[in-house]
């Protein structure tokens, strides 16, 4: 089944814990601290892999969890690392940030690797801590949560040629008669809902692949009859063949089709109503269709190519063939076009590192810096607590705290810890 859209939950691994821990041998006295760093939390990793086509295992699971990195050891020892969850991904997908919108990655190559969430680093076990003022710290930090967050994948495919038009053009009979695509085929209109794709041969051991695109209807910029669905998949093709009845049988007229699809080019995308066309005028073997044939010239002159076929009795199809491999090497790849979507891309602001505001009794604190330190903090630990509240006074949250009327005995919440304010 074709799935082009699915929407998952990644997480790296979080880290792990650094230990606390100090040597305890025979004939070495104050031995001093010996605990080890955790290990950091193995990544969710996608791999763009060439022999998928669609993001139907995304459809069955879809939440992922990175491996945990162990906690450190004693004698220096460090935890073991957790290991990647690598996730094989169709060439064409584009990951967005499903909250902000954002892109964060672009699959277009078999192979390209790239990290959707990365694992939390390991905690700095006690020895970690030894200064000259400290020889025996008792101060270790938690492991680093790793990165979460909800992705929405979009398949685009990558074809060489794309093939539009109106429903029941005959777009399907086209690309089965010059490749070994097998696509559904029959007489009633929108029989394509999902697209093919199909490898063309040509002599010489040259190849192109070409995409049968779904039917087009008036309005399909702004998604009238899946119009999104579909035209996300001509965004990348190189070379677009328009393809329209030009018997009329289906008692539209054309000229007034061309016209149509055209517009729904440009209003989906300008760049992408600029790429080159071939118009492919199917249906020539029924009567009437010599006269549009002539209309549809005269209406161009000469501004785009024309290639009179018949995809029933294979007519003109070689010929559409050969001039698609003679123009292909002379177009250059399509840069990646996208429809603005309607989430909104939000940046953090460098200089601002937290944001206090007021809830019923609740100062509450916010900023990734600050919940990530809340997080990597033993606060059943003496000398962890004693640390943390040196990074507030640091970060300057002590004192903006203070600015906004904190008083003795308010409550403080920080990444979901809570505090009495002293």
């Amino acid at each position: 089944m074709f799935y082009d859209q699915a929407k998952i939950y990644v997480k790296g691994g979080d880290g792990g814990a650094g230990a606390v821990a100090f040597r305890r041998e025979k004939y070495v006295p104050e031995g001093g601290p010996s605990g080890g760093d955790g290990g950091r939390g193995g990544s969710i990793v996608f791999v763009g892999d060439e022999g998928l086509r669609t993001l139907v295992d995304f459809r069955y699971k879809r939440h992922y969890k990175g491996d945990r990195g162990d906690h450190g050891q004693a004698k220096n020892m460090s935890g073991r690392s957790g290991t990647d969850t690598v996730l094989r991904i169709p060439v064409g997908t584009v990951v967005f940030d499903d909250g902000t919108g954002e892109t964060i990655a672009d699959i277009v190559e078999h192979g390209q690797r790239v990290v959707v969430a990365a694992g939390g680093r390991g905690g700095r076990g006690n020895a970690r801590f030894m200064s000259n003022t400290n020889k025996a710290p008792t101060l270790a930090e938690n492991g680093e949560p790793g990165v979460e967050h909800w992705l929405r994948l979009e398949l685009k495919l990558l074809a060489d040629v794309g093939l539009v038009g109106f429903p029941n053009v005959g777009k399907s009979t086209i690309i089965s008669k010059v490749s070994a695509a097998k696509p559904k085929i029959a007489d009633y209109h929108f029989t394509t809902l999902v697209p093919n794709l199909g490898v063309v041969d040509v002599e010489d051991g040259e190849s192109f692949v070409m995409a049968d695109i779904p039917g087009l209807i008036e309005g399909a910029h702004t998604g009238a009859g899946l119009g999104h669905e579909f035209l996300r998949h001509t965004e990348r093709t190189r070379l677009i063949l328009h393809v329209l009845d030009i018997s009329g049988s289906e008692e539209r007229d054309p000229l007034e089709d061309l016209k149509i699809i055209q517009d729904e080019l440009r209003l989906y995308s300008p760049v992408l109503a600029q790429r080159p066309v071939v118009i492919v005028a199917n249906k020539m073997d029924i009567p009437g269709a010599e006269e549009h044939l002539q209309r549809l010239k005269e209406a161009i002159e000469g501004s785009k190519e024309i290639f009179a076929v018949s995809a029933a009795t294979g007519a003109g199809l070689q010929d559409l063939v050969y001039h698609i491999a003679k123009i292909l090497p002379d177009i250059s790849a399509p840069q990646i076009v996208s429809l603005p979507t309607e989430h909104r891309v939000t940046k953090a602001d460098p200089d601002k590192r937290f944001e206090i505001r007021k809830e019923e009794d609740f100062f509450i604190v916010e900023g990734p810096e600050i919940e990530k330190h809340v997080k990597m903090t033993f606060f059943d630990r003496e000398a962890s607590v004693h640390r943390f509240q040196n990074i507030l006074k640091v970060m300057g949250i002590d004192d903006a705290l203070r600015a906004e009327g904190i008083k003795e005995g308010d409550k403080v919440d920080i990444g979901g810890v809570k505090f009495d304010w002293v």
